[in-house]
């Protein structure tokens, strides 16, 4: 670089410097002022000792792209390449790859109709028919048939104890977007004999004369529907007609409905129900001579469930209360009742431990029809009048203490009024029925206020999928009104069953239950015909234990063989007085699963 260029820089440097003298003077004297104006600050000494020389290097710009000066400039010169390919031989052939094949479990064949059919001693017979239809995606219809029968011969009894039971049953069921709606009708048909004289009681010649066969019939239809997402939940109606070889008749209508309303995050819900029955007796009842007319009876009731139903984490718990009006049309009487409906449940310990309890009443509908299926040999004379059962308090724990066994324990007390108990009608030959059920061979209900404390303990185990077993233990202490005992109500109930899959073909199972000592009590008719007068003489019925077993073998998809056995002890014991059980029962039979 030349000396020429450098000269005018060093000037404009030298004037730089000049200005930045002028202004560090000016601003010295600004402050000296501002000290001299402010007397109360005080004054203070500035000593330079070397004077401000400041010095600016030359400043130059790199060029971005600098010249080249050199004489000789290289050159690029392109490159070319090039690949030479040499074929190489090889024997070496790849393998096709091939999945490892996993053998898959075929799906159960599923046929929708099955028949079974069976028989064994002493004269039993059974048969079954059951048949799932589909017409479309969103309906079909089912058809149940099914029949037991025996014409065995017990020992001790002096009448014949032959008894059939068959039932038909179909429903067509259809399932919309938003409801699904169904009707279902049925039919039954029920032979008993009222078989319960020992031999020797009555003469040859007066058992000889004793129409001791009852029949039963049975048909009702109902229908319901259940809708989604939608204050009003479901409704359903539903009507019965039952009547006897020896002119009783009922008729029992039931409705029922229910509605739920959400309440913030609760909801609150309403159940409505009317359930009238009425029906009469052509017999006049056995122990009140002064009524030769029969007996008629009328009952309605109309009951509204209000309740809330309150969730939280580990809480549910529903706030409920029952209101009953009763009507009493052929005595002319009628009541309202007020029960409470509370229950509730607490995780104490997740699935360990389940805390649950209550406080429920109801006024129960009695009817002919569901004492005959209680005790079939009841006298078609009886009174129909509903049970006021006051409260029913229980309080239990249920949990599972593992995976595969789970318990529940129950304590309770329930105090019922006009609580209905079955009692041997008393010997009355002066009666000149169509059927023979006077000979103190039937039984009249009972009513009778009744308190009982009641514990239930039971545990089922599920020791794998193929092989289950339960077991239940009551207990139970009764209080009534006339000091009476209650009439053959157990003071104690036990069972056990399990079932048990044996590899694809075989299968088992069992049920064991136990039965504790009852009361009865046995009036022999006198002279003056005056059941007041009749001497009562009290029968205890012993405790009994039955088993049951049956096995089974799979032949194929289609066809299965079987065989049941029943009161295995081979016991005669007496579910109720003067009613002997058959003994060891075998029955053996075939099962034929196919699509119809």
């Amino acid at each position: 670089m030349s000396q020429n260029n450098g000269r005018p820089k060093e000037q404009y440097m030298h004037t730089y410097i000049k200005i930045l003298i002028i202004l560090f003077l000016g601003s010295t004297q600004v402050i000296v002022a501002q000290e001299e104006d402010t007397d109360d600050i005080g004054t203070e000494t500035v000593t330079v000792t070397k004077a401000y020389t400041p010095t600016i290097s030359d400043a130059f710009k790199i060029k971005s792209v600098p010249d080249l000066n050199d004489s000789i400039v290289l050159q690029k010169k392109s490159i070319e390449y090039n690949i030479f390919s040499v074929p190489v031989a090889s024997t070496f052939t790849p393998a096709k790859g091939k999945a490892t094949s996993v053998k898959k479990t075929p799906p159960p064949i599923l046929y929708n109709s099955y028949a079974s059919a069976g028989g064994g001693n002493p004269a039993n017979l059974m048969a079954k028919f059951y048949t799932s239809r589909t017409i479309d995606r969103e309906s079909g219809y089912t058809v149940g048939l099914e029949h037991n029968s025996s014409r065995g011969d017990i020992k001790g009894t002096a009448l014949d104890n032959i008894y059939s039971n068959t039932e038909l049953d179909a429903a067509y069921k259809k399932r919309d977007r938003d409801f699904d709606w169904g009707v279902d009708i049925g039919a039954k048909h029920q032979l008993y004999n009222w078989y319960g004289i020992p031999n020797g009681v009555f003469t040859e010649q007066t058992v000889n004369s004793i129409d001791e066969r009852q029949n039963y019939f049975m048909a009702e239809a109902a229908g319901h529907i259940n809708v989604e997402d939608a204050y009003f939940e479901n409704a359903s109606l539903q009507y019965r007609r039952f009547w006897d070889v020896v002119k009783s008749g009922e008729n029992r209508a039931i409705f029922n409905t229910g509605f739920a309303f959400p309440v913030a995050d609760e909801s609150f819900g309403i159940k409505a129900k009317v359930d009238y029955v009425n029906g009469s007796f052509e017999n006049a009842d056995l122990n009140n001579p002064t009524n030769t007319l029969g007996i008629e009876y009328s009952q309605l009731q109309v009951g509204l469930n209000p309740s809330l139903t309150l969730m939280a984490d580990d809480l549910a718990l529903v706030l409920g209360v029952n209101l009953v009006y009763g009507l009493d049309a052929e005595n002319k009487e009628n009541n309202f009742y007020i029960y409470p409906a509370v229950t509730a449940s607490y995780r104490l310990l997740d699935e360990l431990a389940i805390a649950y309890g209550g406080i429920e009443g109801e006024l129960e509908q009695n009817s002919y029809y569901d004492f005959v299926q209680a005790n079939p040999f009841v006298s078609p004379t009886l009174t129909i009048t509903p049970t006021d059962r006051k409260y029913d308090g229980y309080l239990g724990l249920r949990g599972q203490l593992l995976p595969n066994l789970s318990y529940n324990v129950k304590a309770s007390y329930t105090a019922e009024n006009r609580k209905p108990l079955f009692k041997l009608n008393p010997q009355n030959t002066f009666r000149d029925d169509e059927k023979g059920y006077y000979y103190g061979n039937s039984f009249e209900v009972f009513y009778d206020d009744l308190k009982t404390i009641g514990v239930l303990g039971e545990l089922n185990v599920d020791v794998n999928r193929n092989f289950t077993l339960g077991v239940n233990v009551q207990y139970f202490n009764y209080t009534t009104e006339t000091d009476n005992p209650a009439w053959n109500l157990p003071d104690i109930t036990g069972s056990l069953f399990m079932d048990y899959q044996i590899g694809e073909k075989w299968y088992a199972g069992a049920n064991l239950f136990y039965v504790g000592t009852r009361e009865d009590v046995a009036t022999i008719a006198d002279q003056s015909g005056i059941p007041t007068n009749f001497t009562p003489t009290l029968i205890e019925l012993d405790s009994y234990f039955d088993a049951n077993a049956h096995v089974g073998y799979r032949w194929n998809e289609q066809l299965s063989i079987f065989l049941k056995a029943a009161n295995i002890a081979n016991n005669n014991y007496q579910r109720w007085a003067n009613y002997p059980v058959q003994g060891l029962q075998i029955l053996g039979g075939l099962t034929y699963k196919f699509d119809f």
